[in-house]
């Protein structure tokens, strides 16, 4: 890099080749959605287990009627709860801590954090414990669940870049499958093994993230905005499969930096607060500016809460329980959550085949139709076993629409709508969104279905029916296609065109033939020189 970092004004070769192996690295990332999607599946088994049931009511099941054998809605609500409130705070620091730190310490970090929080779990046979690991733990989730989206986004390779954060969302699935059967082999113990044991094995997906992070480089974007352009090429070389010295991995990272540059001088950083502010600035007609852009990242992870998928998964088990006309609600359970699993690696040909928007716009339609049909079949004649297998046929049916769309769709628009400047942040309040709502869904929902309470049976998919025929009008509307891009060339397609437009956009020049491209066919020195002063500025 003595002579200046290579430049382009081709569009068309703004990203460096990619190895097999690379593309393995990146992909790798994606385990760390097996410990959020166990430590979320887990606990609707346990919350339906005769001994836990009795250790923390004081029920005796031999002389308690059936229907009153339960936890009581409030202690369901805090437990459930309690770990999203954790993973928003946590998701919001997190977004501190991966500009100052970097992006695989922070998630490293989340992951020590995450197993002191299971130990007090494993340890609890009291309230208070149980409540006080989940809430630590939910910290842990918070940080690793905000970052390792940015984290893939930012290292994978923009052909795949929407199927390996998808993948993110299928270990999500895998994770709640793993609950669910750890669950299904435990139920029957009369010992604290019944809740322990489940408990006890999220440990071992958080030793074998975070080791395996230690051996994976950190993301060359981070060394870009810190101004260490030294460490970001020999990074992106790492992450790409080429030499440190490669003509294409001097194109790739001179676009980054131009880009970066550009972005600083649209809206210049400033001190820390004022990095925070930089997230909400901009006019709301603008779909490029940065409060558009925070906007359309919270309300996308709000929307995918709204579809009401985490009712089941959280609540299905005692659900299923209160319908009465089913024997074993914990199978049932086992059954949602395989069809979760075996759907959501359909997406990974789809949205890089029809892209992000239609995904979402399709998904939602599909959820509308499932979610009404069980309500109406469900109030209309809900104490019919044949019924009732048609509510359940219909509840795995808008399970596949979710899994294969708003599922991963939701996740990976996020890590790529944010410019670098604001990225880490942006990616963390649009994290700490989906876990807002995630705890506000917990706490009220025990009480929309408890018998105890509101008792709306079936009658609840008629309210997750409406809210998804508003994410059907917020898909339609709002979301662009950011199909086949880079993250830089995203940038420049919010400046340009409208959510409704956005697929037919195609790049047409680069941030570095902009800034300025030497004689010599180099990015401007003093562009360089910039990025490098202000790598000290968060």
């Amino acid at each position: 890099m003595a002579g200046g970092l290579v430049a382009t004004a081709d569009a068309a070769r703004v990203e460096a080749p990619v190895t097999t192996k690379a593309y393995l690295m990146c992909a790798f990332a994606a385990f760390g959605g097996i410990f959020f999607g166990f430590d979320s599946g887990y606990i609707s088994g346990v919350m339906g287990m005769p001994y836990f049931i009795t250790l923390y009511t004081g029920l005796d099941p031999a002389t308690t009627p059936k229907d009153d054998f339960v936890l009581p809605a409030w202690k369901k609500s805090l437990i459930t709860s309690v770990l999203s409130a954790g993973t928003f705070f946590g998701a919001l620091i997190a977004g501190d801590l991966a500009d100052f730190f970097g992006r695989r310490t922070t998630i490293i970090i989340g992951c020590i954090v995450f197993i002191i929080g299971v130990i007090l779990q494993t340890a609890s046979t009291a309230l208070g414990l149980l409540v006080a690991g989940r809430l630590i733990a939910g910290f842990g989730v918070g940080f690793v669940s905000a970052i390792i989206i940015l984290y893939m986004s930012e290292i994978a390779p923009r052909k795949v870049r929407g199927a390996i954060v998808s993948g993110y969302q299928f270990c999500i699935t895998i994770g709640l499958l793993l609950a669910s059967c750890v669950d299904y082999g435990t139920q029957n113990r009369n010992d604290t093994g019944s809740y322990r044991i489940p408990i006890a094995i999220q440990i071992a997906w958080a030793l074998v993230l975070g080791a395996g992070l230690f051996l994976l480089p950190e993301s060359p974007r981070y060394f870009v905005k810190r101004g260490n352009l030294d460490k970001a090429t020999i990074t992106l070389a790492r992450l790409r499969g080429q030499p440190v010295d490669s003509e294409q991995i001097q194109v790739e990272l001179s676009e980054i930096v131009a880009n970066h540059e550009y972005e600083t001088k649209v809206i210049p950083q400033g001190s820390y607060f004022n990095s925070w502010l930089n997230c909400f600035k901009g006019g709301l007609s603008n779909p490029a500016s940065n409060l558009r852009r925070t906007i359309l990242g919270t309300s996308l992870q709000m929307m995918q809460q709204w579809t009401g998928v985490n009712f089941v998964f959280y609540f299905g088990t005692t659900f299923f329980q209160d319908l009465g006309t089913i024997q074993n609600p914990f199978l049932i359970g086992l059954i949602t959550t395989l069809v979760n699993v075996c759907s959501t690696p359909i997406s990974f040909w789809t949205i890089e085949r029809f892209g992000r928007r239609p995904l979402l716009i399709w998904g939602a339609l599909g959820m509308v139709v499932c979610q009404f049909i069980v309500a109406i079949v469900g109030t209309a004649d809900g104490q019919n076993p044949n019924a009732v297998k048609a509510m359940i046929s219909f509840i795995c049916i808008y399970i596949f629409f979710f899994a294969s769309t708003w599922g991963p769709g939701a996740w990976v628009l996020i890590g790529e709508i944010f410019p670098l400047p604001i990225r880490s942040r942006g990616v963390a309040l649009s994290t700490a969104s989906n876990w807002l709502w995630n705890c506000i869904i917990t706490v009220i929902t025990p009480y929309m279905v408890g018998k105890d309470k509101a008792n709306l049976g079936a009658k609840v998919f008629f309210v997750w029916g409406s809210l998804c025929t508003a994410c059907l009008i917020y898909a339609y509307f709002l979301v662009p296609e950011t199909k086949s891009l880079t993250l830089e060339q995203v940038d420049r397609m919010l400046e340009e065109t409208t959510p409704r437009t956005s697929a037919k956009w195609v790049p047409h020049t680069t941030y570095a033939s902009e800034m300025g491209i030497t004689e010599k066919g180099v990015l401007d020195p003093q562009i360089v020189e910039d990025v490098k002063r202000k790598g000290s500025v968060v």
